[in-house]
């Protein structure tokens, strides 16, 4: 079987190509740091606002290296059970009521506790293969026979603890399980870790990683992805809306729009049979691009000069 790193990019250039026979638009710096990463098999970590396409670059990877996309979600309180493996508790429950018939085979000639506990202990092992074992994301990316693309979302919402983990992970690409012994990748995952820095990452898991920020784009780039994912979208509509909510994005907003939500805008305003934006179509469909309402009614009394750059940009 061939695994992911069999294939062969010359360039760049040539990944960005690739990144856009998938779907995914990647600027110059996105197709040359994934190169370099593919290349020097190191991890990639991508920071940015929330929305701008860091998760859909690991989606776009997998897809493009036609290998399994693994995803970990980290969240406070993520320990190295719910990332790696647990054992299944009630299987190995389930097995002993099962098998409780057998123990007197087992235990027969046995005289006194010390010599029944040293029969069972033969047997014990058997209870924690790999039959029991309930593998999870970690586990499942070093265990792929072709490789795989590890995505580790939003790192920065997990604790301190459970990150120096994961830098003994990320070091060697392998595990130790105390009753199985250590557990090597079989192919190298190509790992790629997300932060909207909430909070400071630490040097050392830096050090490991090729650093991305991916940031807002700019109007030239976001026409270019809306061309790509919403093509039944006129050019004049597309340039219209673009020009707003890259005008939107230079207020004083709790959250700016994301690429995500321009997306979702131009599927509403192709729905909705829109040629172009009007100050009431605009009224009737900012709560797909703005979350909060104090942002929908700053937009909503900024809503003439925002269309005046509209105008001027379109």
């Amino acid at each position: 079987m061939k695994d992911l790193y069999s294939h062969h990019f010359e360039s760049a250039d040539e990944l960005r190509a690739l990144f856009a026979e998938v779907g995914y638009i990647a600027s110059p710096q996105i197709a040359t740091t994934t190169y370099l990463s593919f290349h020097l098999q190191k991890p990639v970590l991508v920071e940015g606002p929330a929305g701008v396409g860091k998760t859909e670059l690991a989606k776009a990877l997998a897809e493009m290296l036609d290998v399994p996309l693994i995803r970990l979600q980290c969240y406070e309180g993520l320990d190295e059970a719910k990332a790696l493996y647990e054992w299944k508790y009630g299987k190995q429950l389930l097995y002993t009521q099962l098998l409780k018939d057998k123990l007197a085979d087992v235990l027969d000639g046995a005289v006194g506790l010390a010599a029944a506990i040293d029969r069972l202990h033969g047997h014990d092992d058997l209870f924690f293969s790999e039959h029991f074992l309930e593998p999870r994301p970690l586990y499942q990316a070093l265990q792929q026979p072709g490789g795989c693309v590890l995505l580790i979302d939003e790192i920065d919402k997990s604790d301190p603890e459970f990150e120096a983990f994961l830098l003994e992970v990320l070091s060697d690409f392998q595990v130790s399980v105390p009753e199985l012994g250590t557990i090597k990748a079989l192919v190298r995952p190509m790992v790629v870790l997300t932060s909207n820095a909430t909070r400071e990452l630490s040097d050392a898991l830096k050090r490991r990683c090729l650093h991305l920020h991916i940031p807002f784009p700019d109007a030239a780039l976001e026409r270019a992805i809306l061309q790509k994912r919403v093509p039944g979208l006129s050019e004049h509509l597309q340039r219209e809306l673009v020009a707003f909510v890259q005008a939107v994005r230079t207020m004083d907003v709790r959250k700016a729009p994301s690429v995500s939500e321009t997306l979702d805008w131009a599927r509403t305003l192709l729905l909705l049979n829109a040629e172009h934006l009007s100050p009431d179509l605009v009224r009737s469909t900012l709560n797909v691009i703005l979350k909060f309402e104090q942002d929908i009614a700053s937009a909503s009394e900024q809503l003439p000069r925002l269309l005046a750059d509209v105008a001027k940009a379109a």
